[in-house]
């Protein structure tokens, strides 16, 4: 029960952070909303139609809501490095609670925020044409959540190692532009170089994007006789994922991530 009060009371915490901090929620919303104005929609005439019944920007908002997840849920890493900075986390540690818990409530809390934050953007689908039924959007909303607990531990394992805020944000973007470069947010995953397509599937961002990317698109009215948008999904030794093989492996990596950050926090000084 103490565990669980303390997972609470971290996750209560870095929420009320959250909200109160306008700049920090504008900031996250606007930034993927640029990349959907300026590629999704600016780029839409000329890269033509990706798929029948989807054009450019249709592919896009699904990488987007990825993209926001991903970007979101690395940001909790950003919180536990400011509390070492101002000596609140020294605070939290000598407390008579398990250091588990400190690395669980941030975990938890993060993967709410980017969770919340995907909800925005996905508000956003009938500007691009795309219409979200209530059960895509309760699809979208457990898929979006274990991307972020994935994400999320990520950051908190990053973050039990490093200092200073500076040195985390340069770790941040070394690590997320390239995951979602390299995860199809920007362009099909299939057609790219060998070498590429290695460190797409190798890429655990890969396999958070192409579920979303199929759930959203299964809402695209297609035309008689057309199989299928299995051209713009995920490939791997030949074999199309689906969905809940998308699901299993970003398990797998979040049960993973999080153990480790659990393990990583527990042992620091």
């Amino acid at each position: 029960m103490k565990t669980a009060i303390a997972i609470y009371t971290i996750w209560y915490r870095d929420m009320l952070r959250f909200w109160r901090n306008k700049t920090r929620m504008l900031g996250s919303i606007m930034f993927p909303l640029v990349f959907l104005a300026v590629f999704g929609s600016g780029l839409s005439r000329s890269m033509g139609m990706l798929a029948p019944g989807v054009d450019f920007a249709k592919f896009m908002f699904p990488g987007i809501i990825g993209m926001t997840v991903v970007m979101s849920g690395f940001m909790s890493g950003i919180s536990m490095v400011w509390d070492r900075e101002f000596g609140f986390l020294k605070e939290v540690l000598v407390a008579p609670i398990s250091r588990v818990a400190v690395a669980g409530g941030k975990t938890l809390a993060g993967a709410t925020i980017a969770t919340v934050q995907s909800i925005i953007i996905m508000a956003l689908a009938p500007l691009v044409g795309v219409t979200l039924t209530p059960l895509v959007v309760i699809e979208l909303l457990g898929l979006t959540f274990l991307v972020a607990l994935m994400v999320s531990s990520m950051g908190i394992l990053i973050s039990s190692r490093i200092k200073s805020m500076e040195a985390f944000q340069v770790v941040m973007q070394m690590v997320t532009f390239p995951m979602m470069f390299l995860s199809g947010v920007f362009f099909p995953v299939n057609n790219v170089p060998d070498w590429l397509a290695v460190l797409v599937r190798l890429n655990p961002a890969s396999y958070a994007i192409d579920p979303i990317r199929q759930t959203v698109l299964q809402t695209v009215q297609l035309p008689p006789g057309v199989p299928g948008l299995s051209s713009l999904g995920l490939t791997v030794f030949g074999h199309t994922m689906t969905v809940w093989e998308d699901v299993g492996v970003v398990a797998v990596l979040a049960a993973v991530l999080i153990a480790a950050a659990m393990w990583s926090f527990s042992i620091q000084d």
